[in-house]
């Protein structure tokens, strides 16, 4: 297909006073709902739903679809006028947050607005044919995370594809990155680690909004199916950006509400933990809690056989830039542990600009092994699950040898300014 990317091009309104991200993943309410960022879903409004007038839409979202009076995106493309919303995409967790973790559902009617609505993660990944007939255009709006392993951007992957195939556009609402423009880490994904949670070529942490990221993908040939073995294909793609909107701010400085893109993270500060702790989560129950389960996901490392003063100390010990810890002491409410005393850290940025979010799961490891050697997480029978999401099986041989984070850096980084440059020629925002 003839590549024709369209950037729906309203005024980019860059705002980057107050955007100190020292505080960064501690949100401290600096930005309470007002105007400092208009999310593309406020700007599509705005501009009177200009890029859907005449075609027949329809919407892949979830319950972060909204604006900022927490109106939701299906609510208001089904009542706005000359916007014909004909059929709902249900990615993973359902269009109204319905379906928890790992829940599929079948396809359904929207209770509210009576529309079909076509799921997207269970049986079907990709949307068929069928699905799409009758559209003239998808519209994407779904809160990102900004870390690879994440069902939505895949789901927007294989969306793109299908829509390619089948002469349908795709049209992106913009939304910030909560871990802000500037944080790149990880390798890319290499042959034989695509999978759904690792669909694509790109770092594992990657410093774009999901619109600079759909740009990305369908002009680099980077969207080349679930398992990475397709050949790629361009679609036609609509990105409608933000206004407001700073690659050094974080979602606290936005002004925006965030809602919940899934069940646990629960608040802004989750998304910025879910790479810092979420490779350790993979380990399952068997290894440590990461506060999942509790009122903290992704915010501390813990287990029942841990003292938390020994633990805090090895990793004081380790003086890594931009992260504080303290000992917390808590029991899951849910979960392999519920009710179960747990003793552990939290963790906190001190300096979020100079921290490496991702390392901060590698350096727990290297002190918990130093510890208490005989707790091993490579012997828990997660491997495949761990190296799919690392995107390689080569941190899991260099790191297992010794526990050593020195052992594994170099590798984890080694495709990090390759993409930083290959990325900015994509950039919506400064």
């Amino acid at each position: 297909m003839k590549k024709n990317i369209i950037l729906f091009a309203t005024a980019l309104v860059i705002f980057c006073a107050g955007c100190n991200t020292g505080n960064a993943g501690n949100p401290t309410n600096t930005a309470p709902y007002g105007d400092i960022v208009k999310s593309g879903l406020e700007v599509l409004v705005d501009n009177d739903f200009e890029p859907l007038k005449g075609k027949r839409i329809g919407l892949l979202t979830n319950p972060s679809g909204v604006d900022r009076n927490l109106r939701s995106t299906i609510d208001i493309l089904f009542n706005a006028k000359g916007v014909e919303l004909v059929r709902l995409f249900a990615p993973e967790h359902g269009v109204r947050g319905d379906i928890y973790a790992g829940g599929h559902a079948d396809d359904s009617f929207d209770e509210k607005t009576g529309l079909p609505v076509a799921s997207i993660y269970g049986k079907t990944l990709k949307p068929t044919p069928e699905m799409l007939e009758g559209l003239d255009a998808v519209v994407y709006d779904i809160q990102d995370v900004g870390t690879r392993s994440y069902t939505f951007i895949s789901a927007l992957g294989l969306m793109m594809r299908a829509c390619a195939e089948n002469d349908v556009e795709v049209i992106v609402l913009d939304r910030p990155n909560p871990l802000g423009g500037l944080k790149v880490e990880g390798n890319y994904v290499e042959p034989g680690f695509y999978s759904y949670i690792s669909e694509f070529k790109i770092p594992y942490v990657y410093g774009l909004t999901v619109g600079e990221f759909a740009r990305l993908i369908n002009e680099e040939g980077l969207n080349t199916g679930q398992r990475g073995e397709d050949e790629h294909i361009t679609c036609k793609l609509t990105v409608v950006p933000m206004e407001g909107w700073g690659r050094d701010m974080t979602y606290d400085k936005t002004g925006l509400p965030w809602i919940l893109p899934s069940p646990q993270v629960p608040q802004a500060q989750n998304a910025i933990g879910y790479p810092c702790a979420g490779i350790v989560g993979d380990f399952s129950g068997h290894y440590l809690n990461i506060g999942v389960g509790y009122t903290l996901p992704f915010l501390t490392f813990a287990a029942e056989w841990v003292d938390a003063d020994d633990l805090k100390a090895e990793l004081d010990s380790y003086n890594i830039p931009g992260v504080a810890w303290r000992t917390i002491h808590y029991k899951p409410f849910f979960g392999a542990q519920q009710g179960t005393l747990l003793h552990g850290v939290q963790y906190f940025f001190t300096d979020y600009e100079v921290a490496p979010l991702t390392l901060i799961n590698f350096y727990v490891m290297q002190a918990i092994h130093k510890l208490y050697p005989d707790h091993n997480p490579y012997e828990g029978g997660r491997n495949r699950t761990t190296d799919l999401v690392c995107g390689t099986d080569q941190i899991r041989l260099s790191f297992g040898k010794n526990f050593l984070v020195s052992d594994m850096i170099e590798y984890w980084n080694k495709d990090v300014e390759h993409f930083r440059e290959l990325s900015k020629k994509y950039y919506l925002y400064q």
